[in-house]
């Protein structure tokens, strides 16, 4: 199957692509990567829109972990915030988490009745696409975007998926998205590393005493084969359910910017 893939910003933008599109949803610092990361080692993963609405998925579960930040600061009632780094240390992978985050988690919700929802992250870039390829005729590649801005690591990773897809046959549809591919695709992995270090959510990880998380994401580069899809309330593995896999697989070390 050939296809066409483009590049758009904010959760709003779901509204313009829900009806004729697959859509990958990027929230690289940090809901995403949070996503994936306790996808990985096995937790179950159920994104919310608001505090609210995770406290009602959340009494429908069996002792769920409570995970989240809006507007920077962990709701009450939570048991920590929106962190891969801490995330990736809890042993108690059996309990389901239940994740909101300021424009992530209303992302990945506000996308839901497409034709499908995938999440993805620079830990997990290629094996979306790969994933993604022949199997949806139409994809649009959305960040989450922070206060307004695409910022550079969801535009580093929103780059890199329609890349990959890019090789794979798929054609650039506008030329918004042909910019952001060529301005992210050859860079190398220190480059891109440097850029995103120097953006404005690195700065605020900084300023905020989370700089592990920003430590994390630099260090997690093109290393998981999962492909979360969002069934129903829950974000499922989609390449296990497609064909018998290794969660923790890797795809390889480094990230692929060729």
């Amino acid at each position: 199957m050939t296809g066409s893939v483009l590049i758009d910003c904010f959760p709003e933008s779901a509204d313009r692509h829900r009806s004729r599109c697959a859509i990958v949803a990027i929230d690289v610092i940090r809901a995403t990567t949070t996503a994936t990361t306790a996808l990985r080692s096995g937790r179950r993963v159920f994104p919310a829109r608001t505090s609210d609405e995770a406290f009602v998925v959340a009494a429908t579960l069996d002792a769920p972990l409570l995970v989240g930040e809006l507007g920077g600061n962990m709701p009450d009632g939570f048991d920590m915030t929106n962190s891969p780094a801490q995330i990736a240390r809890r042993a108690d992978t059996a309990r389901p988490m239940v994740l909101v985050s300021s424009s992530g988690t209303q992302l990945l919700m506000n996308s839901a009745g497409s034709e499908a929802v995938y999440a993805a992250c620079l830990r997990n870039h290629e094996a979306v696409a790969r994933h993604l390829g022949g199997r949806h005729r139409r994809i649009a590649v959305l960040g989450a975007g922070t206060r307004g801005q695409f910022r550079r690591e969801d535009q580093a990773a929103c780059a890199l998926v329609a890349h990959h897809l890019v090789e794979c046959g798929y054609t650039p549809e506008n030329q918004q998205t042909i910019d952001w591919i060529e301005r992210w695709r050859a860079l190398s992995k220190e480059s891109m590393c440097e850029l995103i270090r120097a953006g404005r959510s690195a700065d605020y990880l900084r300023r905020s005493g989370q700089e592990e998380d920003l430590a994390f994401v630099l260090e997690h580069l093109n290393d998981l084969g999962i492909v979360p899809q969002l069934r129903g309330r829950e974000l499922v593995d989609a390449a296990c359910v497609s064909s018998p896999c290794v969660t923790s697989e890797r795809v390889r070390d480094g990230v692929s910017v060729e």
